[in-house]
């Protein structure tokens, strides 16, 4: 389709006053924006009816193909407030990531300039939701299928959405490191399934985990993989990396199981361009602790668009606990996450051209 938005602007939208009483202490994922981003799709067809209307409820058909046979896939991403404007963070990588979800759950590419326009007019419309600060207009692209039937096959219609939360940090009391539970009664997904789409199943999935977890006194769960219990794999919802005492790093390797996360790639580019030996391959539990008992491991840190980087202090599972380093963030995390953090906000030199401005 030529990508060509109907603008329909809310007619009540939140005023001045009371979007500023929100932002000041907005949390995550629970204040969002005027506005919404509808595009349908037919078999035969392709995308059309591309809408910037009001954000309200949906209306569909309780034998939706979605409620039924779960055919959804969604991104993560962020729009950041720069000194002279407002920017987005690789969102051609967010754009192949979404398609590459779409393809593994049988479902249409979304094409890449679609994908984008649909995110920059949403930023544009609410621009006034973006906060100041460490804050940040968490950008929510979603498909599911919406074809009314009952039957074990792909839909042939779609929807396609973009909402928009304002946000301030993803753990609450902004804490300087996480505690996180490994679970050993439940895995995330197995070789061949779903592990590396970002489908709401695979969340699913991970929520009893979590909820063991939280149960724990832990803020997030690790998953080990499915056939041998053995080898690190993924936190619940971000990609995990272990920095040793010689400078190298460790993060497990992208084989189908886990999500090619953009944050973790960023990362690896700038560890690498810093002169740091990354290696992407298996980590065990066993070694895990092990490494961090002897002091061969002096840090380990998660990461993902929502959280952005951060530290992991003390380890638990069910047969004890262990903590890396001085239980903090550590010096390589930090270094890490400020130039990450300052590329996206403008304030360190972009090198790679991951920084969008949206105009």
């Amino acid at each position: 389709m030529t990508s060509q938005f109907t603008i329909l602007p809310n007619a009540a939208p939140t005023s001045a006053e009371d979007r500023a009483k929100l932002l000041e202490n907005p949390g995550f994922g629970r204040v969002f924006t005027d506005h919404m981003v509808v595009v349908r799709y037919v078999e035969g067809k392709g995308w059309h009816d591309a809408e910037v209307k009001a954000r309200g409820p949906l209306q569909i058909d309780p034998a939706s193909a979605v409620l039924h046979y779960a055919q959804e896939i969604f991104e993560g991403m962020k729009a950041y407030r720069l000194g002279d404007g407002l920017a987005l963070f690789r969102p051609e990588a967010n754009a192949a990531r979404f398609n590459l979800s779409a393809r593994r759950m049988a479902m249409p590419d979304v094409p890449e300039d679609l994908f984008i326009e649909a995110v920059e007019q949403l930023v544009r419309i609410d621009r006034d939701w973006v906060p100041g600060g460490g804050g940040s207009l968490y950008l929510r692209p979603f498909m599911f299928a919406n074809e009314v039937f009952l039957g074990v096959k792909p839909s042939s219609e779609y929807l396609f959405m973009v909402i928009a939360s304002s946000v301030g940090a993803y753990f609450k009391g902004g804490k300087d490191s996480v505690t996180v539970w490994v679970s050993t009664d439940y895995t995330r997904a197995a070789p061949g399934g779903t592990g590396s789409a970002k489908c709401g199943g695979n969340y699913a999935a991970s929520l009893l985990a979590q909820k063991q977890a939280i149960e724990q006194g832990c803020d997030q769960v690790v998953f080990l993989d499915a056939a041998e219990r053995k080898w690190i794999e993924e936190l619940g919802g971000m990609n995990v990396f272990f920095v040793m005492d010689d400078g190298s790093m460790v993060t497990p390797p992208l084989q189908g199981t886990i999500l090619p996360g953009i944050t973790r790639d960023s990362i690896i580019r700038l560890a690498r361009d810093e002169g740091i030996t990354v290696r992407e391959e298996p980590y065990s539990y066993e070694q895990w602790k092990a490494d961090a008992r002897s002091g061969k491991l002096v840090e380990t840190f998660a990461c993902g668009t929502a959280a952005v980087v951060t530290a992991i202090g003390t380890v638990k599972g069910e047969d004890g606990e262990f903590t890396i380093g001085a239980g903090g963030t550590g010096q390589t995390t930090a270094r890490l996450r400020d130039k990450l953090t300052g590329i996206q906000r403008g304030t360190v030199a972009d090198p790679y051209g991951w920084v969008r401005r949206v105009g």
